[in-house]
């Protein structure tokens, strides 16, 4: 790898997995709330939830295939968490991340203000493990900001395995992509990582963004 003044190199995000077929716990969050599957006829109460002009990209994502899913509280939306079941394009680095049949990707996922710090990201990221343990599945990613420490937290209590880091050289206007095992973390989960944010290679070049992040 080369390295000069004109590089930045840096860990974007996180990645982690979970073998669906492995037991999982129920978590409890310190406030009571009603977990569900959310269907396209509450997408407009869904884009209040989310804020800003998103209900058209809502209804795409539905269209789509994609799945919500979110956790009530006295009727409102508490929290949410999208899961995409093909493909998902990660904007932030201009990444595609490719499925196997089987799999499913957990993202875009969001505790309202009114609502944090009662456990809610990871009760509702176990609730959408069962769900798709109830359908067979395989196994589930999902990705976090290296910098956001509490969604970690909460991925890593919903019995979530932590595989490895993505991480971004920037070479002048080009920035190079690559997924960085974890300490002792077996090669061959390493590498279904790689398979799955880099469809198989072992980085990508892309041109070069202001943000890093996933």
């Amino acid at each position: 790898m080369m390295v000069s003044a004109d590089n930045d190199s840096r860990r974007a995000g996180t990645i982690w997995m979970m073998n669906l077929d492995e037991s999982t716990s129920v978590i409890t969050p310190l406030a009571s709330a009603v977990f569900c599957r959310v269907e396209s006829q509450s997408a407009s109460e869904l884009a209040e939830a989310m804020g800003g002009n998103v209900l058209t990209d809502i209804l795409n994502r539905f269209e789509t295939g994609r799945r919500c899913y979110a956790a009530r509280i006295d009727g409102r939306f508490a929290a949410y968490g999208w899961v995409s079941f093909n493909e998902e394009f990660i904007g932030e680095l201009n990444l595609r991340l490719k499925l196997l049949s089987g799999e499913a990707y957990i993202w875009n996922c969001a505790t309202l203000p009114d609502f944090r710090q009662n456990y809610l990201y990871s009760a509702l990221s176990a609730y959408i493990v069962g769900e798709l343990q109830k359908e067979h599945l395989s196994r589930a990613w999902i990705g976090a900001d290296l910098d956001n420490v509490p969604s970690q937290r909460g991925i890593a209590r919903a019995g979530f395995m932590y595989v490895a880091d993505l991480v971004v050289v920037r070479v002048l206007t080009l920035r190079q992509v690559w997924v960085q095992g974890r300490p002792n973390m077996p090669n061959s989960l390493v590498a279904e990582a790689r398979r799955a944010f880099l469809n198989d290679r072992d980085k990508v070049w892309l041109k070069a963004s202001s943000s890093t992040s996933t």
